[in-house]
Formats: structure tokens, C-alpha cells, sequence
């Protein structure tokens, strides 16, 4: 019982996590979305010009000498005023950001099951427990060579970001269209898969 309580909480927690994933990414609410993307590309953006120590570092001095600046002008502007209204953070002190037990739990089990779903992934492309899927994984490894003799993983991760924040509004502008195209690209793989089998005795018995 206690199982299938847990259970269904964490089908609404990665409900919750991918509805709001989806409204950043269609851009349903324009303001969060461009905040977030525009720091993700200034984030990376940096990182290609500093350290992450460098980054971490002016960060955390910014955010110091923001909040220094306004806390030493209320209290100048307090003195003057001859007005007792206290810390300017006094609410955001008291405020409680402790993660409870049962939220660390919820977390850690999610990244538990995602890093044991991944585990066994990986375990059954290794070991070939299917000979097709582990020849396509071969060639993605092999084609990541070459995408990686060109770009480095800054650069890589950019173009991810660009492309997982563009991607999904130039499909849904654009959807008959793309899915005629991947309708054509989905055939053409299928026939070659198809060939493989064919030329592969252990592939083809498993495919029977």
C-alpha cells in the first residue's frame, strides 16, 4: 500500500516537472521563458570566457554588493527619517528553505530511478543483449567522434540549449511539413535496419 502511495506520488511529481518543462519550452509564458533562456545562454556564454571558479566568484559579488548597497542605504535612510522599520531582509531571513525529509526522499528517489533505468541501459547495449540496437549505439558513438573533433562541450551544449528552446515552437509552426520529412527519414532508416537484419543471422532470428 505504502508502495503504490509512493508510486503515485511520483508519477505527480514528474507530471508537475514536465507540464511546467513544456510551457517553458512552447513559450507559453513569454517573461519566464526569455528570463530563463536568457540565462542559460548567459551562463554559457561566460563559461566560455572565464573559469566556473571566476564565475561563481563574480556572481557571489554582485549578489553581495547588491544587497550590501541597499542594505547600508536603508539604514542611512532609516537614520534620517528617524524610522525604526529594521533589516530590509528581515522577511526573506525568516523565511524556511530547509528541505524536509520527505522531500530529500522524493528527489533521491527520482535520481535513484533515473540512474538505475540509465544503468541498465547501458548494461544492455554493452553486453548485446540486442544486436541491432547496439550497432546503432556503435555508430551514434562513432558519429559523436567526429562531432566532437569539431565542437567542445561548451560549444555543444549552446547549440543544445538554442535548440531545445527554438526546436518545439518551429515545430508546432511548422508540423505537417517536418512530419512528412521524419516520415520520409523514419522509412528510409527502417529499409536499412531492415537490410541489416537480413544480412545478420543472430538480428534476424531475434527479429522473428
Amino acid at each position: 500500500m505504502q508502495a503504490t502511495a509512493d508510486s503515485t506520488k511520483m508519477d505527480c511529481v514528474w507530471s508537475n516537472w514536465k507540464s511546467q518543462a513544456i510551457d517553458l519550452l512552447y513559450w507559453r509564458d513569454i517573461k519566464q521563458t526569455g528570463i530563463v533562456f536568457g540565462s542559460f545562454l548567459l551562463l554559457l556564454f561566460s563559461l566560455t570566457q572565464f573559469s566556473v571558479v571566476s564565475i561563481v566568484a563574480y556572481l557571489a559579488l554582485a549578489a553581495l554588493s547588491a544587497t550590501i548597497s541597499f542594505r547600508i542605504y536603508k539604514s542611512v535612510l532609516q537614520a534620517v527619517q528617524k524610522t525604526d522599520e529594521g533589516h530590509p531582509f528581515k522577511a526573506y531571513l525568516e523565511l524556511e528553505i530547509t528541505l524536509s525529509q520527505e522531500q530529500i526522499q522524493k528527489y533521491t528517489d527520482c535520481l535513484q530511478l533515473y540512474v538505475n533505468s540509465t544503468l541498465k541501459e547501458l548494461r544492455r547495449l554493452f553486453l548485446v543483449q540486442d544486436l541491432v540496437d547496439s550497432l546503432k549505439f556503435a555508430v551514434l558513438m562513432w558519429l559523436l567522434t567526429y562531432v566532437g573533433a569539431l565542437f567542445n562541450g561548451l560549444t555543444l551544449l549552446l547549440m543544445a540549449v538554442v535548440s531545445v528552446f527554438t526546436l518545439p515552437v518551429v515545430y508546432v509552426k511548422h508540423q505537417a511539413q517536418i512530419d512528412q520529412y521524419l516520415g520520409l527519414v523514419r522509412t528510409h532508416i527502417n529499409a536499412v535496419v531492415a537490410k541489416i537484419q537480413a544480412k545478420i543471422p543472430g538480428a534476424k532470428r531475434h527479429a522473428e
